[in-house]
């Protein structure tokens, strides 16, 4: 029998994408799977979309969130409320392609892991394909993870038996990158699957669009999370920097 996989997307009027969102879940060939989504307190259409498809499917769990918390809040609330062996993320503007989940299970299950991810396509807010998947070393190290995000939030998946549920506090930025260092501190370094499993969408007010608050973000997690002096904080933001605008880009590849 196949294991549970549990898909935590949080939710913030998402409705010009959460139906694509959904619908490219529901195109998955691996079957076994619950899509928890916690909703930060929507005021469009989001919440009765996801409605709508789960009243068709079960495995479509919605939960509500009283008042607008964040999106580390939604993505923890979510998160609680999983049972899945494996949890996997998928924020409500991204998509998958349909084999996703059936080949990371396999890929984990064939080399004995307990963590991997994959490389991604990026698309516009439109849903146009820029020709362009951002890939990572292979294998990725810890160190190497210290000094760039190489996993993206939407292909990660990892066995909650062994590492259990990894809940962070919603006051610090970036939750999904510390959530991988917290991943790879423990396990030293991570195979991911060689090939383009997602589609990421580029929006213009997105952390990553805006070279300013991706600065402001990482140095919080290197201050907040790593608890480093600001002064070293600032010296590791210069390597990062380094790392993100150099090396970075050999991982960048047009298609």
């Amino acid at each position: 029998m196949s294991e549970l996989v549990s898909i935590i997307t949080p939710t913030y009027n998402a409705e010009k994408y959460i139906r694509e969102t959904l619908q490219s879940v529901l195109n998955q060939s691996y079957q076994n799977w619950e899509m928890i989504l916690a909703d930060d307190a929507s005021t469009d259409h989001t919440i009765s979309i996801i409605e709508e498809f789960a009243k068709k499917d079960s495995r479509i769990k919605l939960f509500k969130l009283p008042e607008n918390r964040g999106n580390g809040f939604a993505r923890n609330a979510a998160l609680e409320k999983a049972i899945g062996k494996y949890i996997a993320y998928l924020d409500a503007d991204d998509l998958w392609f349909p084999e996703k989940l059936e080949k990371q299970i396999h890929f984990l299950k064939r080399n004995n892991l307990h963590f991997t991810f994959s490389f991604y396509d990026s698309i516009d807010e439109e849903g146009n394909n820029l020709n362009r998947r951002v890939e990572s070393p292979n294998p990725l190290t810890y160190k190497q993870l210290f000094f760039c995000n190489y996993v993206g939030n939407l292909t990660a998946i990892y066995d909650a038996d062994y590492f259990g549920k990894i809940i962070l506090e919603t006051s610090q930025k970036r939750q999904d990158w510390r959530i991988w260092l917290t991943i790879l501190k423990q396990i030293k370094t991570a195979k991911p699957i060689p090939e383009s499993l997602a589609f990421y969408r580029i929006r213009k007010d997105s952390v990553s669009s805006s070279k300013f608050k991706l600065i402001k973000h990482n140095f919080g997690v290197y201050s907040q999370f790593h608890g480093y002096n600001f002064v070293f904080a600032i010296l590791l933001i210069i390597r990062f920097l380094y790392t993100q605008l150099i090396v970075k880009r050999r991982y960048i590849k047009k298609i």
